[in-house]
C-alpha cells in the first residue's frame, strides 16, 4: 500500500516530524470469518497522520483501502490493533464519546454519495448538525454556506434525486465538511467527477480539516505527491 503525502498548505515545515499527530493507527488487522475460511483483508497497518497533511492511499482493488478508512473513522472495529485520536485510544471511549468522535472529529466521504433522495441538498448537508442537536435554522444556514463553497448555492433547494452525479458528490463533500472535522477521510470520492473537478474539489476540501486522507485512483494520487 503506497502513501503519498504533502502538507495541505503546500509547504512542509522544516521537520514534518514536529507537526502534531492527529490520528494514528498501530498494528491494525482486520479478518473476516474464522479458521480455515478466514480472510485477512488488512494486516499490520501503521499510520501517523500529522496536522496539515494530505495523504493519498493508492493500491489495487481489494488491498484493504476502504477497510483501513472505516477503521480510522470508527465505523468498524479491528480484529487487533488500535486507532488513536489526539493520543487517546478510540476503543477506550464509551459509546456516547464514540458517537461524538464520528460526528465532530471525522468527516467521511463515501464511494457513493449516500444522500437522502427526498430531501433537499441543504437538508442533506444539515443532517450531521441536526443530529448533534443544533437548531434547524442555524443548521440550514451553515449547510447553505458550505454548498456555496462547492459551487452549488443555486441548487440548495433541489432534492438530491434531482441533481447530477457530480452535483450529488459535491453535496456529500459539503456534508462532510459542515461539522468542521479535524480529519477528512475520503473513500474514492471523485468517481462521479472528471479530473479537473476532482482536483478542484480537493483544493477546496484540504484547508478545512487538519488532516486529509483519500483512497483514490493512481492519477489523482500522483498529483498529491510531494
Amino acid at each position: 500500500m503506497i502513501q503519498q503525502a504533502q502538507f495541505a498548505n503546500g509547504v512542509a515545515p522544516e521537520d514534518p516530524r514536529n507537526a502534531v499527530v492527529v490520528l494514528e493507527s498501530r498494528g491494525l488487522k482486520k479478518t473476516y470469518g474464522r479458521g480455515e475460511k478466514s480472510i485477512c483483508v488488512l494486516a499490520d497497518a501503521n499510520l501517523s497522520l500529522r496536522q496539515g497533511e494530505m495523504v493519498a492511499i493508492v493500491a489495487p482493488s481489494g488491498a484493504g483501502k476502504s477497510t483501513l478508512l472505516h477503521l480510522l473513522a470508527a465505523l468498524d472495529t479491528p480484529t487487533s490493533g488500535t486507532v488513536y485520536f489526539a493520543k487517546k485510544a478510540i476503543e477506550s471511549i464509551n459509546d456516547a464519546a464514540l458517537a461524538e468522535f464520528r460526528n465532530r472529529a471525522v468527516g467521511f466521504l463515501w464511494q457513493r454519495h449516500q444522500l437522502l433522495p427526498d430531501f433537499t441538498a441543504a437538508e442533506n448537508v444539515a443532517m450531521p448538525l441536526l443530529v448533534r442537536g443544533e437548531g434547524f435554522a442555524s443548521a440550514l444556514g451553515m449547510a447553505r454556506k458550505w454548498l456555496a463553497e462547492v459551487g452549488l448555492e443555486n441548487r440548495a433547494d433541489h432534492r438530491a434525486g434531482e441533481l447530477s452525479g457530480g452535483e450529488q458528490q459535491r453535496v456529500a463533500i459539503a456534508r462532510a465538511l459542515v461539522t468542521g472535522p479535524s480529519v477528512l477521510l475520503a473513500d474514492e470520492p471523485t468517481g462521479d467527477l472528471d479530473e479537473q473537478n476532482a482536483w478542484a474539489v480537493f483544493g477546496k476540501a484540504a484547508p478545512h480539516a487538519q488532516v486529509d486522507v483519500a483512497d483514490c485512483d493512481a492519477q489523482l494520487g500522483a498529483r498529491r505527491a510531494v
